[in-house]
């Protein structure tokens, strides 16, 4: 799944505040929530080491960033008795500030139809698509011209790769740390057996980082790194302690990687929608408003939009748009008033609001691979030789696909409610991915609206930025808002 622990540059945007701290120790959230916290693990030493030299590891060898918080689950089901962390600790003095419940639609059933009136001038029509994800779509969001006007600014502002391939920052940390293979195994390991087979190694590797892992690819790696002497694509025990991790990468780094092998091959801009910005960005930003039913307040402060170009053979494998929800982890756009030592930083994306922007003549539908499924289980997305999260060999299986249609929009729900009012879980059902563009381009927008899972930090973010719009005035405007020297273009259509 796209949500990992440490998100790369093609996930955010820019303007995310600079990291004020590093990882050093695993620590709580340290917000104050009274809901309860599943422990970080057994007080037991591997715990914290194996914690972070997993990621160490497997982030910069393409294995999944991933994985390092898979062992948080896999070491938390033990003593409750253990530390609640930061976030059952006494807080500093004063009263913290509150949010009141956020909205969330209701779907009804598939098919059920509403009406609304986002604009002046006309009625939209708002279809259930799925109860699981919750997910709608509203034909006529955009005009044509306002899709061929976000399209204009993108490409007057420039687009980028939206793929960022791994570095060689870590091999100075690799050098260093060692980590121990049984623990990996063991992690890798689902079923329990002692064997590695090959659904087991791709359900954990997930996106990489980077690279999107086959089985073929992956039997090319063994055979190149003498890992499976049989050939048989089941590793042992015996035969996972005998490799040197150091092989994947000096294996990774010899291999050239084509578009077609990447997780994403696509470009991507952000335009911003903040006061100042293009009268039609900010019309636009109002009528999410208006279809979010949130406050003012959170649509405002969230993500710029980003608009995406697929290229023929353009893709994106299926991923969700949200990091999980653990104590271990921080979310981008309120780590700047958290104050808290984690690990993992990740995306909270409360929604997302798909735009398409033009018709794509072949391919490049959105798939929902297992939209309404009775249940969700991660290793059935892998079943024989089909990988229901490919999306260049296997859209045509997923449970629902959405064709694009300039001006439609989509949305759905990326968490599941908590009961109160508030985020709940990653809500598994919402994984999604962009379909092979075999014939022409395809041109999309995204709205996420962040929001965090610890309310009270949502809260604390949404007064530090009150308060610096109050003291700072124009000044206090962040880099990404030049975009607003696109305010007064005038294009023709």
């Amino acid at each position: 799944m796209a949500a990992a622990a440490v998100t790369g540059e093609a996930s955010r945007p820019q303007w995310a505040p600079p990291d004020h701290c590093k990882a050093q120790a695993a620590a709580g959230l340290g917000d104050g929530e009274d809901a309860p916290v599943r422990p970080l693990c057994k007080p037991r030493g591997i715990c914290s080491r194996a914690y972070f030299l997993v990621l160490m590891v497997f982030v910069h060898l393409y294995l999944g960033n991933v994985l390092a918080l898979l062992l948080f689950v896999h070491y938390s089901n033990g003593d409750e008795s253990s530390d609640p962390g930061p976030q059952h600790r006494a807080q500093g003095p004063g009263p913290e500030p509150t949010l009141g419940p956020l909205t969330r639609l209701e779907g009804i059933k598939v098919g059920h139809e509403r009406k609304v009136q986002l604009v002046t001038d006309r009625d939209h029509f708002i279809r259930t698509l799925s109860l699981k994800p919750l997910l709608f779509e509203i034909p006529g969001f955009l005009t044509d011209d306002e899709c061929r006007l976000i399209i204009h600014l993108a490409q007057m502002k420039g687009l980028q790769r939206s793929q960022i391939l791994p570095t060689e920052e870590y091999e100075e940390a690799m050098s260093t740390m060692q980590v121990s293979q049984l623990d990996l195994f063991q992690l890798l390991d689902q079923n329990r057996d002692g064997h590695l087979q090959l659904r087991e190694v791709l359900a954990q590797t997930r996106l990489g980082n980077g690279w999107w892992m086959t089985p073929e690819s992956i039997q090319e790696m063994y055979t190149a790194i003498k890992a499976d002497p049989d050939g048989d694509g089941v590793l042992s025990l015996q035969e996972f302690s005998n490799m040197d991790l150091r092989d994947f990468h000096k294996y990774m780094r010899s291999h050239k990687a084509e578009s077609s092998e990447l997780v994403r091959n696509s470009h991507h801009t952000w335009l911003y929608q903040g006061e100042g910005a293009h009268h039609i960005m900010r019309a636009i930003r109002q009528r999410v408003l208006r279809l979010t039913r949130l406050s003012p307040e959170i649509v405002e402060l969230s993500e710029p939009l980003q608009v995406v170009r697929y290229g023929e053979g353009g893709h994106y494998h299926a991923h969700v748009d949200s990091g999980p929800v653990y104590p271990e982890t921080i979310c981008s756009h309120t780590k700047l008033v958290a104050n808290e030592s984690v690990p993992f930083e990740t995306s909270c994306r409360y929604m997302t609001v798909l735009f398409y922007l033009n018709n794509v003549t072949g391919g490049g539908e959105t798939v929902f691979p297992v939209a309404d499924n009775r249940t969700y289980d991660e290793m059935s997305l892998i079943q024989d030789d089909v990988d229901l999260r490919d999306t260049r060999r296997h859209c045509d299986k997923g449970n629902l696909r959405v064709k694009p249609r300039q001006g439609t929009a989509v949305f759905w729900y990326n968490y599941l409610p908590d009961g109160q009012g508030w985020v709940g879980d990653v809500d598994d059902y919402s994984l999604h991915g962009g379909c092979l563009v075999t014939r022409g381009t395809k041109w999309i927008a995204n709205n996420w609206i962040n929001v965090d899972p610890s309310r009270a930090r949502q809260a604390l973010f949404q007064q530090e930025m009150a308060r610096l719009a109050r003291e700072g005035g124009a000044d206090s405007q962040p880099e990404w808002a030049l975009d607003r020297a696109y305010r007064d273009a005038r294009v023709e259509l």
